[in-house]
């Protein structure tokens, strides 16, 4: 145990930042396209070969593998018993259509360079220590995102996902089966979640702020709530040419008008939150005839509940104004309604103590997207470091992060849970 209390103090334990980049290249080639990105939806061909590959690694090293219910992939490297329970590290190997290489997969290959550098430097910890891979974290067919991490804490239960099928007819439990995965498993991830007792989430920025403040990490204390609604605007179709326009009930005008109400009110930056429309479908979508029924989907994210609500409610009203004066109806179905979540307090101190320990200058600030770090939270302490992105880019083949800042973060990962396993119960 000398040299591990050599670690506590930050001598000479660090990642290999040239392996770490080797494997995130090699991954990346699973769902390459045409384009220069990553499409590697979960249950494709690609996530399929990719898991393979993912699987062979972690034996490789000795890590004892599990796939539970939701076909969330885990490796344990076993400490020396004194204290029970593990430390989690994570994130997940899908992609989004035509994504980069780093939005995931950096989590994931870095939680294995971690044990991998443990390994190598013969280090046992105190707690148990595993890496997981969770299946679905981004929007897939199904429209269900962080479905791996949803699944493994208990909010998504079999009896709620037996009959879900995606647009081509597949039916989710016969995809789970393909990547080892099996809806009557569900019921024994409740016996595997007690034993976790940390999780630690690396990821990408997705964002401009540590460019802008010319930093490399982020300590993350809190991941945004979001809000989603299906909105349907109902107007009147006729026909172009002989409609007057005072005569006209056009739904998706009125939809223009919505949806620019809620720019307006997300760029007052007192109000806190941003606001999306990210898809629109017209009806007819015909040239000669004026649109009678637009639907699209509406969005807020805010760090607090009160923020989120306000915007909703003061946007609300204005289209209720924007509906009277144009002579349309406007209907609402909320489909997510997720809560700000606050990450464990004491990991975010111990994170930014060990940046200060090691004089790596960092910020602290929430999330904008939701992560699976979210719903681990329900179950064990949490928290997320964030690298830097250069130029905000994310969900897109230019994305990158440079090699100084991945290795600062795993450097600081590292040495975080060094510490955290040094000081937690």
């Amino acid at each position: 145990m000398k040299h591990l209390r050599n670690l506590t103090n930050k001598v000479d334990v660090q990642i290999n930042s040239n392996r770490l980049l080797s494997d995130i290249h090699k991954y990346a080639q699973y769902g390459k396209n045409l384009q220069g990105g990553v499409t590697r939806p979960s249950f494709s061909i690609a996530d399929q070969d990719v898991r393979t590959l993912f699987i062979q690694e972690l034996e490789s090293i000795g890590l004892e593998v599990n796939i539970d219910g939701a076909a969330n992939i885990w490796g344990i490297k076993k400490g020396n018993q004194k204290k029970k329970g593990s430390i989690v590290i994570g994130s997940h190997l899908d992609s989004v259509p035509n994504g980069g290489e780093y939005d995931g997969p950096l989590g994931v290959l870095m939680a294995k360079e971690i044990i991998q550098t443990l390994i190598d430097h013969n280090i046992t910890l105190n707690h148990d220590v595993e890496i997981v891979s969770f299946t679905a974290e981004e929007t897939n067919d199904f429209n269900l995102s962080t479905f791996g991490s949803r699944s493994f804490v208990g909010s998504l239960t079999a009896d709620k996902l037996q009959n879900i099928y995606d647009t081509k007819g597949n039916s989710l439990h016969s995809e789970l089966k393909k990547v080892g995965g099996n809806l009557n498993q569900f019921a024994k991830m409740e016996e595997m979640r007690r034993s976790k007792k940390v999780f630690i989430e690396l990821h990408i920025e997705q964002g401009k702020r540590l460019e802008r403040n010319n930093m490399a990490v982020a300590v993350i204390d809190k991941v945004v709530g979001t809000y989603r609604s299906k909105v349907k605007v109902i107007g009147e179709s006729n026909h172009s040419g002989t409609t007057m326009m005072e005569d006209r009930k056009d739904a998706l005008t009125a939809t223009a008008e919505m949806i620019l109400s809620i720019e307006r009110y997300c760029n007052n930056i007192d109000n806190g939150v941003v606001g999306t429309v990210g898809t629109l479908n017209v009806f007819p979508n015909t040239a000669n005839i004026i649109p009678g029924i637009v639907n699209f989907i509406f969005e807020i994210r805010g760090s607090s509940e009160e923020q989120i609500e306000k915007a909703i409610k003061t946007i609300q009203e204005i289209w209720q104004s924007i509906a009277k004066k144009r002579k349309v109806n406007v209907y609402q179905e909320v489909f997510l309604n997720q809560k700000p979540v606050v990450l464990d307090y004491d990991l975010v101190k111990i994170l930014q103590k060990t940046a200060q320990e090691m004089s790596e200058p960092y910020m602290t600030f929430s999330s904008m997207a939701v992560h699976d770090a979210a719903h681990m939270s329900a179950i064990a302490k949490s928290v997320m470091i964030f690298v830097k992105s250069i130029d905000g880019k994310s969900h897109c083949p230019e994305e990158y992060s440079h090699a100084d800042d991945i290795e600062k973060a795993g450097n600081l990962m590292l040495q975080s849970i060094l510490k955290i396993d040094q000081e937690l119960v």
